[in-house]
């Protein structure tokens, strides 16, 4: 490519002195070869989210993703988990208020944190994930929020108690 573009001129200039005619060779290049090459722009730390039903199918489908993440390079800075929410439907009989039938259903959620992706590579790797994705799982690709890190905790009941009484007693020890 570059050598089609590049291509032999020829001057000639005539000095006064010799009276003769003087040639001078040479290669022409575009003035854009001189300048830096343009580097690959890279996404900020992005947040894999991943939702679905079947706790299973979920786990599989994520050490896939760690999987195709190995294959194009890209860092993976953290891997976490988020508590199933439990969900209660009812469906009603048509036209009444008598239930018809009960549904328990449980989401989980799983989340995957990457960085280091260029914007060469994304595209590729989001439209693999989106080729792959089972039945019933969500796909949720977005910028990394330090705010999902605290959502991941589960708040140990315990815990929580031991430190009202040990607020309690603090109070009563100053009064």
């Amino acid at each position: 490519m570059i050598l089609s573009v590049l291509k032999q001129f020829t001057t000639y200039y005539r000095c006064p002195l010799f009276n003769k005619g003087i040639r001078f060779y040479g290669i022409y290049e575009p003035p854009y070869l001189k300048k830096k090459e343009y580097e690959i722009p890279i996404y900020p730390v992005l947040n894999i989210q991943i939702k679905g039903y079947k706790y299973s199918l979920l786990e599989s489908y994520q050490s896939f993703i760690h999987k195709i993440i190995k294959v194009f390079d890209i860092t993976i800075d953290d891997s976490f988990a988020f508590p199933h929410k439990e969900f209660k439907i009812k469906k009603f009989k048509k036209n009444s208020s008598i239930i018809d039938a009960e549904y328990h259903l449980k989401i989980y959620e799983r989340d995957i944190q990457i960085s280091n992706v260029s914007s060469t590579i994304c595209p590729i790797f989001i439209r693999i994930l989106e080729a792959t994705l089972p039945e019933g799982v969500s796909l949720s690709i977005h910028e990394y929020d330090p705010i999902l890190k605290k959502k991941c905790a589960i708040p140990n009941k315990e815990l929580l108690d031991l430190k009202a009484e040990l607020q309690e007693m603090i109070k009563d020890r100053t009064k």
